[in-house]
């Protein structure tokens, strides 16, 4: 009955997501009271709401920090939380990244997967059990505007509105998540000051990379002493340290007395840092050798090439603890010059059992004798609920009957709303065997994918508030 139900609106659930990924949601700065994160995301908001209240469902906007979609009765509330904001578009899309073109059976767009489109499927999921179900609790869509940075939306949200007493976030992988990593943001920093140095670091821009995604793109202009260096001695010296290491780098003699060096990797959610080429890695380690070739010391750098390199791991800082969820990762995502400070930022992804303060003092070790400062944020606790939980088995065994397949409960690097709440577990809309395209150039969501998506989360809503 659900299925077909949700058939009759395929036209309208595909439509409903292109709306929403037309909607360029990148949460900025507020730009007045009822826009705490810019326009983007209000706009994003405003749609959504208009559609979940011609559906037939009540609606609320929260201060523009995020809002719900309910229906049903009870004192029991079960919850959907997704989110409409997106990480920025990046570059060399094969099609324009808020078209919401469709191409070969797939949506493509920022937020196709992540989470536009299953917060779609979800909402007409639940107009299907709202249309032909009766059941005894109260089912709220709750909706952020906020997810890819600070979580200013789910905490405001937490603070002034009820808390679901189960639930789950579709946004990760089927057939459902168990366990999340814990995260932590570490930055580090150091006074720069290089008056007497014959190579200096005027400039360096990597597009504003946000910290949970695997840069593509860094650029530096370096200044050079012409007393000191033959600029063209020095690029020559840069140009085979690219070629030893098979860098996607260009260097660029820009006029008598500035070098342009510009690496190009390739971006990624950086849950999954594997999946990408670390273009500030790579910058990174040439300027180290070459910087060393000329005895300029920088010690940031040498602490990166020393502890970091182009691992991911957290191999080189001696962290190997590995359990259910797998081992450490990390990901070098920003880079910059400001004010006569150097500035690296990265994201790591720590293991449920391993305690986050461990991984701080691992780091406040390593730079306790150095002109270094580490200071830490967006940390996030570990969400872990055992495989045997009945809300594990319940929508585990909902996407293996709906599917035919056999799949297990899994363990991700990445962060979703679902360890916001008590009792609350990641569900979809990612196929198991699937690609993860979240963060990625050339996002889309396979239009089949999308229904069968709707369809699970109809079955899940249904057994969750009966």
């Amino acid at each position: 009955m659900l299925d077909e139900y949700i058939n009759s609106l395929q036209n309208d659930i595909i439509n409903s997501t292109c709306e929403l990924i037309k909607i360029p949601s990148v949460s900025t700065t507020k730009i007045s009271e009822d826009k705490p994160f810019g326009d983007g995301p209000f706009k994003a908001l405003e749609y959504i709401l208009n559609l979940g209240k011609s559906l037939g469902f009540r609606t609320k906007n929260i201060d523009g920090y995020c809002g719900y979609i309910e229906f049903g009765e009870g004192t029991e509330l079960v919850g959907i939380i997704g989110h409409l904001d997106v990480v920025p578009e990046g570059e060399n899309w094969t099609y324009p990244p808020f078209s919401a073109t469709i191409s070969d059976g797939k949506i493509y767009g920022r937020g196709a997967i992540d989470d536009k489109g299953p917060v779609i499927a979800s909402l007409y999921a639940m107009k299907a059990v709202m249309d032909n179900c009766k059941i005894n609790k109260r089912v709220r869509l709750i909706l952020g505007l906020d997810e890819e940075k600070e979580w200013r939306c789910i905490n405001y949200y937490k603070e002034h509105e009820e808390h679901p007493s189960i639930g789950f976030s579709p946004d990760a992988d089927f057939p459902c998540i168990y366990a999340e990593k814990a995260l932590l943001s570490t930055f580090l920093t150091q006074n720069y000051s290089c008056q007497n140095s014959c190579i200096k670091i005027k400039s360096i821009d990597c597009n504003n990379n946000a910290i949970n995604v695997v840069p593509k793109f860094c650029k530096m202009i370096l200044e050079i002493d012409n007393n000191f260096i033959n600029i063209s001695d020095l690029k020559n010296k840069f140009d085979k340290q690219v070629y030893e290491n098979k860098f996607n780098i260009s260097v660029n003699i820009t006029n008598e007395n500035t070098i342009e060096i510009v690496s190009q990797g390739v971006s990624a959610h950086a849950a999954h840092p594997d999946l990408g080429k670390n273009a500030i890695s790579q910058l990174l380690i040439i300027i180290h050798n070459v910087f060393e070739l000329y005895n300029v010391n920088i010690e940031l750098i040498n602490f990166m090439y020393k502890y970091i390199n182009l691992d991911f791991t957290g191999e080189k800082l001696g962290i190997n603890y590995v359990d259910e969820s797998g081992g450490l990762t990390l990901n070098v995502a920003q880079f910059t010059l400001d004010n006569n400070i150097l500035s690296i930022g990265m994201n790591l992804r720590i293991p449920v059992t391993l305690p986050i303060d461990n991984v701080k003092n691992t780091f406040k070790q390593l730079v306790n004798s150095s002109n270094i400062k580490v200071n830490f944020g967006g940390e996030k606790e570990a969400l872990y609920i055992p495989k045997d939980n009945p809300l594990v088995v319940t929508l585990c065994d909902i996407f293996n009957k709906k599917t035919g397949l056999n799949a297990m409960p899994i363990a991700i690097g990445g962060a979703t709303y679902a360890r916001a709440f008590n009792n609350c577990i990641s569900y979809g809309a990612n196929m198991p065997g699937h690609i993860d395209l979240c963060h990625q150039v050339d996002e889309y969501i396979e239009i089949d994918n999308l229904i069968t998506s709707s369809k699970i989360y109809a079955e899940a809503i249904y057994e969750l508030a009966k």
